[in-house]
């Protein structure tokens, strides 16, 4: 057959050239100047490891890479709980807020400084060596978004016990296909949490899917409604109880200094099979990855008020909720629930509430939000923000105007 004589091209219908450069003050004061990209590869991330990270010992190597497999700071140990949360409060910081808590149902907030949470995770994590969790126990989370999520997840760390959180809306096949996989021994949920006015049974969830998990030994449970909650003679215990007496004093458990390369933690994703795949996320690298990437595409400052609204149940959550804003001593916002309950101006009542300056999200929630309508926002003072960002997906023109 004779080749055609002509070709054609794939069109782009939805074709977009418009650009908005930043107003020139907001350049010159960004924590990202184009200087970043004239460095090479592993004297840029020596100097950010240096820079936003403590160390117990030094590693010897920047990366050791053998592809497909690289290794990050080879040699060093360090701690994510220490990096987050003992130093600041070791360095004077311990009165600065942490986190800014709103739960679903109006009117209950917490506001969280790194003292107070150095005291919540201590505590914790007092109570689950008591319960046997050491270097090396590997842990499911199920919880929804409340402040003992990342609490449980720097207890974990100060530890080194592995985890995986599993997103708070996953079915009972879910949690049993993840818990399998990773052979958890101990599981930490709630007993009922909060959605769009609903109470979502999360520990009625763990029990069915621990049927078919022979692994897992004991489950611990956070009471956040008065819901009657079916708890398993021998292997529940309630979260009150777990750290009920514990000492909140650091010394009396200090961080384990975990190497550069220790599992920090498993997240599934369904890729591309039937079962779900886990992505095993280390220590040191990861650390200074969202330690850095958190400094610079967010632009914080000292003062920030920062809000990812994402989940912590996805990476995005564990990475911008968690770690790099905690790491960078950023003060946080977590909101529990639903962003139109009990109405769409929820989210423009919290950036005004709390003087919001940084706004994370996803398009699709914009998107939701162009639907309500503009008149939600409009009737709050959003003055406050000057960096907004979005993530999960390409943003279309329309959300990014609106």
């Amino acid at each position: 057959m004779a080749e055609p004589t002509t070709r054609h091209a794939i069109e782009t219908l939805q074709g977009e050239a418009r650009t908005y450069p930043p107003p020139a003050d907001f350049a010159a004061q960004a924590n990202a100047q184009p200087g970043i990209y004239d460095h090479e590869l592993e004297a840029f991330w020596d100097a950010e490891a240096k820079a936003r990270v403590s160390w117990f010992r030094p590693y010897e190597r920047v990366l050791e890479w053998q592809l497909p497999y690289a290794k990050w700071f080879v040699g060093g140990t360090l701690n994510i709980c220490h990096n987050c949360v003992d130093r600041h409060v070791e360095a004077g910081r311990g009165s600065k807020v942490a986190y800014f808590w709103e739960g679903e149902p109006e009117g209950e907030r917490r506001t969280i400084t790194f003292a107070d949470l150095q005291r919540d995770v201590v505590r914790l994590a007092n109570g689950l060596k008591q319960l046997g969790v050491r270097k090396g126990t590997h842990c499911g989370i199920y919880l929804g978004m409340i402040p003992e999520l990342p609490v449980l997840m720097l207890a974990l760390a100060r530890l080194g016990a592995p985890f995986t959180v599993v997103f708070a809306g996953f079915s009972p096949d879910s949690l049993a296909d993840r818990f399998n996989d990773m052979e958890v021994e101990l599981v930490f949920t709630q007993n009922e949490g909060w959605r769009a006015g609903k109470r979502l049974p999360l520990k009625r969830s763990i029990d069915e899917a621990l049927t078919t998990v022979p692994t897992v030994k004991q489950v611990v449970v956070y009471r956040r409604t008065d819901g009657d909650t079916p708890m398993t003679a021998g292997r529940d215990l309630w979260w009150h109880d777990v750290i009920a007496g514990q000492s909140d004093d650091p010394a009396s458990c200090p961080c384990e200094p975990l190497d550069a390369e220790h599992m920090f933690y498993l997240l599934y994703t369904s890729g591309t099979t039937a079962k779900p795949k886990g992505i095993m996320h280390t220590t040191g690298g990861y650390l200074v990855g969202c330690a850095s990437t958190h400094h610079y595409v967010f632009d914080v400052k000292p003062d920030d008020v920062y809000w990812c609204a994402a989940d912590i149940g996805w990476v995005t959550g564990h990475s911008y909720i968690v770690v790099g804003p905690l790491a960078n001593g950023t003060t946080g916002v977590i909101y529990e629930g639903s962003p139109n309950f009990p109405n769409a101006e929820r989210w423009w009542e919290i950036v005004e509430r709390y003087r919001v300056s940084i706004l994370y999200t996803a398009p699709t929630a914009i998107r939701a939000h162009m639907k309500w309508g503009p008149q939600h926002a409009e009737r709050h003072d959003l003055s406050s923000l000057r960096l907004l960002g979005s993530v999960g997906e390409p943003i279309n023109p329309e959300a990014w105007e609106w």
